[in-house]
């Protein structure tokens, strides 16, 4: 209601209820009818609290209509040779700073067979790279009895005929798992990117965010990664100013910053949000200092996400070209739309195709590379 009153330009704010009816919401509003917003449910009461016994409830309920699974209902609006693949759906964490589970509900993985049926129909219509996407990628099968299936169905996405990478978002680091590193590394067509939300580095405010985890734990899991890939690629995001964060705090955030050599950083100020634990924290963080410490930090990522690209200088990276004007592309350890990408010197690539370079230079984030 407070958005529709924001938005009085707005035929109709639809929120996550509207799901299972939104071709009839969105019918009537084309017709010229009024609707009628409402205050949105916590949709984490829609679902049992057991993982283990929502798939029933999902598969009698949700379906498709509710964007949980069922057969394929998409359509695509463009031509780029890259498809995000949603998973699942909702999240069980309580971090007290994020309130997607209030809206988005509790964790709900899609059957296996959902997800290849998909894979197929996006690699029958143009798409050569898949990013498996959710909430919470490291907890897919929890719901399914099988917390282990991400590593059983990534063989079954890497057989499908026009599929060749194929890349997972949103890695819990809590929830990370020696098998699932050796699956994405080891698994033909999935390359070795991990996008670990780690969010802070001392532990101290970790705890606060309701997360698990420090600069040793973080470094650890690095290594391991890197130990048995040196070449992965390693992105993630940070709130700076959360509550109670101290200089002491700040700075332990930027010396793991400085030994991690990530390849990608995001870096945000924390602002309130609605039905968040956080909201109710004491000892909030001047909107001012929020923004010094973001501005600082954010230099600083800068100069070291340009420092981990200049050491990819020599290597080898296979590009997948999406676009012809500038000759641009996206290596494996680069993520769509966030990340930086590889621009083919001298080249005369189509979108879509598949173009292995030795990268001669870097800018920023970005790569520069000549095709072998």
């Amino acid at each position: 209601k407070e958005l529709a009153s924001a938005l009085p330009e707005a035929d109709g704010i639809l929120g996550f209820d509207d799901y299972q009816d939104i071709s009839a919401r969105l019918s009537s509003i084309l017709s010229g009818h009024a609707h009628e917003p409402h205050v949105p449910q916590d949709r984490r009461a829609l679902l049992p609290i057991a993982p283990v016994e929502r798939a029933a409830v999902r598969d009698e309920k949700y379906s498709a209509a509710m964007g949980a699974g069922g057969a394929v209902m998409r359509k695509r609006l463009d031509s780029v040779p890259w498809a995000p693949l949603k998973i699942a759906s909702g999240c069980d964490r309580r971090c007290s700073f994020c309130a997607i589970p209030y809206f988005r509900g509790s964790f709900v993985s899609r059957r296996p067979t959902e997800i290849i049926t998909e894979a197929k129909w996006l690699a029958d219509n143009g798409v050569s790279e898949i990013f498996l996407v959710s909430e919470n990628t490291t907890s897919y099968g929890k719901d399914l009895g099988d917390i282990r299936l991400m590593e059983k169905i990534l063989p079954d996405l890497s057989a499908i005929d026009g599929i060749e990478r194929i890349r997972l978002s949103y890695l819990q680091p809590a929830e990370m798992r020696p098998t699932l590193i050796q699956a994405m590394i080891e698994s033909e067509k999935v390359v070795p990117y991990f996008d670990l939300s780690f969010q802070h580095a001392s532990e101290k405010i970790t705890r606060a965010m309701r997360r698990f985890g420090d600069t040793e734990k973080f470094l650890h899991l690095i290594s391991q990664i890197r130990v048995l890939s040196p070449e992965a690629g390693i992105r993630s995001n940070f709130i700076v100013g959360f509550p109670g964060e101290s200089e002491s705090d700040y700075q332990m955030l930027a010396d793991f910053l400085s030994e991690a050599k990530l390849d990608a950083i995001g870096i945000f100020g924390y602002s309130d949000e609605d039905n968040t634990e956080a909201l109710a924290l004491e000892n909030k963080i001047p909107e001012h200092e929020i923004k010094a410490r973001v501005d600082s930090l954010s230099s600083l990522a800068d100069s070291l996400v340009s420092e981990r690209a200049a050491s990819r200088i020599g290597s080898t990276v296979k590009i997948l070209i999406e676009s012809e004007e500038s000759q641009e592309g996206r290596a494996a350890h680069q993520g769509p739309e966030v990340d930086g990408t590889t621009t083919i010197e001298g080249g005369n690539f189509t979108i879509g195709q598949w173009v292995t370079g030795e990268v001669i230079d870097s800018l920023g984030a970005d790569l520069i590379a000549r095709a072998l």
